[in-house]
């Protein structure tokens, strides 16, 4: 590319502040608008990037408006009518969407892509950590910020290998080409997309068509989808019990979870989650299995690296962490970015299993419009595994209201009777002043942008 100039329109989203970054640690000029500024646009602006917040040419410094002066990269999550958008669409400037870009940038490496409708954040996260952690390293694309690094990208100069959260939006993911793909998960989602289960599956089936023919697919054990990998390549399973991959003597006690790691060469004993919660068992298994198949991961530091992996933010991160059984009334406060009814199962199952004795309140921000419809009775039902539930404000992200879709669609089915409606912007003051014990607060949207104050105001 002969500009050094990259313009990005949606750049305050996670997959597009990796690009962000990558790019300025190559020395490009990197600008570009979102619609609100974040503390992740604030901290590409402290990193050199110029951010503007306004839906308009003014958004565009005039070094960038020159045909052929900048590359220009979009996410789908950013409207077609936005004005920076259209501009360089009609004046011919290069046009691309981010994962077109992610797969240029990462087509001459031995790309690690951890796809699947939930799961891919965490596990991506841990293999970039393993990698990074040892001597081979890795450049990582990741779909959360790293508490380890407070980052999503990780970069190497000399390693061969990417990690890249593969994402299924869209259809962003049929545009990489994989040397170890990993599926975690096919249940249905974004079907305002594929329109329903088959076009879905259809998708990921795809996917498994672009892996090299040297490479590697790993499957979780009983999927739905139909694989159609090239000739050449290699096929293993996964889950927490079973398959060519999965866990045995499961030691859980004093807050930590240990376990040997089978595996098709031998087992690995003693495995200790740096996150300890259930679903890191099989989540850590997908990633360690991934960097196994490399060949340049010993079984000390992949033990070292699973000990030691803080986690992404948002996903099962801890904000207050009060000792219950010490101190009765202590209070705990979990962020937890599921969006997803299977996903908001597994996270209330996993609290369930670190508090056993403990009244979980679980707080549900829905995303998307199209996605609270479509899977209204399974949020409701996955929410009623908790003992009391709250719903606030829908968070529409991209997409225009339909008529007759918010949070109380999913509250009208909750079988619970210990259910209320919050309005987002009383729920800190609600809350401060409720009893409550362990609160879980789940979903995708910027529910998570007030915690803090929450903990402010009961970890006094």
């Amino acid at each position: 590319m002969e500009t050094n100039k990259i313009y990005f329109v949606g750049i305050g989203g996670i997959g597009m502040a990796a690009l962000a970054r990558y790019y300025m640690s190559k020395g490009y000029e990197v600008a570009g608008y979102d619609r609100a500024p974040s503390a992740l646009t604030h901290a590409l602006e402290a990193e050199g990037a110029i951010v503007s917040y306004v839906d308009g040419m003014e958004a565009v410094p005039e070094r960038f408006r020159h045909k052929g002066s900048a590359m220009v990269v979009y996410t789908p999550a950013v409207p077609d009518d936005n004005v920076p958008l259209s501009f360089f669409r009609a004046n011919s400037f290069a046009v691309l969407k981010r994962s077109t870009v992610l797969g240029l940038i990462t087509q001459g490496s031995k790309a690690l892509c951890f796809s699947g409708t939930h799961g891919k954040t965490t596990t991506s996260s841990m293999a970039a950590h393993i990698l990074h952690t040892a001597p081979v390293g890795c450049n990582a694309f990741l779909g959360g910020i790293l508490r380890n690094y407070d980052s999503n990208l990780l970069l190497s100069s000399t390693s061969p290998y990417s990690v890249i959260e593969a994402d299924e939006y869209d259809r962003s993911f049929h545009t990489l080409t994989p040397y170890i793909a990993v599926v975690t998960a096919t249940d249905p989602d974004h079907l305002d997309i594929y329109g329903n289960e088959e076009n879905y599956l259809e998708s990921f089936a795809h996917f498994t068509e672009l892996i090299r023919p040297d490479g590697i697919l790993l499957l979780h054990e009983g999927l739905k989808l139909k694989p159609r990998p090239q000739a050449g390549v290699k096929t293993y399973t996964y889950s927490r019990d079973h398959g060519d991959f999965h866990a045995e003597n499961i030691r859980r006690g004093h807050g930590t979870i240990v376990f040997d790691f089978v595996t098709p060469s031998g087992v690995i004993p003693d495995i200790e989650l740096g996150v300890p919660v259930e679903i890191n068992i099989e989540n850590s298994i997908a990633a360690m299995a991934a960097c196994m198949l490399t060949g340049d991961v010993s079984p000390e530091l992949m033990r070292e690296a699973m000990a030691t992996f803080l986690g992404a933010e948002r996903r099962f991160q801890f904000l207050l962490k009060d000792n219950l059984e010490a101190n009765p009334s202590g209070k705990v406060i979990i962020d937890d970015y599921a969006h997803h009814p299977d996903e908001i199962r597994q996270s209330i199952l996993s609290v369930r299993a670190l508090y056993p004795n403990a009244r979980i309140t679980a707080a549900f921000q829905p995303h998307l419009y199209t996605r609270t419809r479509d899977f209204a009775d399974q949020f409701a039902a996955a929410l009623d595994l908790a003992d009391e539930v709250i719903l606030t404000d829908l968070y529409p992200a991209r997409e225009e209201p339909i008529p007759g879709i918010s949070e109380k669609t999913i509250f009208d089915m909750l079988k619970t009777p210990n259910k209320s409606l919050i309005a987002k912007q009383d729920f800190v003051d609600t809350m401060k002043n409720r009893n409550f014990e362990v609160l879980l607060a789940l979903g995708a949207g910027d529910l998570s942008f007030i915690l803090p104050q929450l903990v402010d105001e009961v970890g006094k």
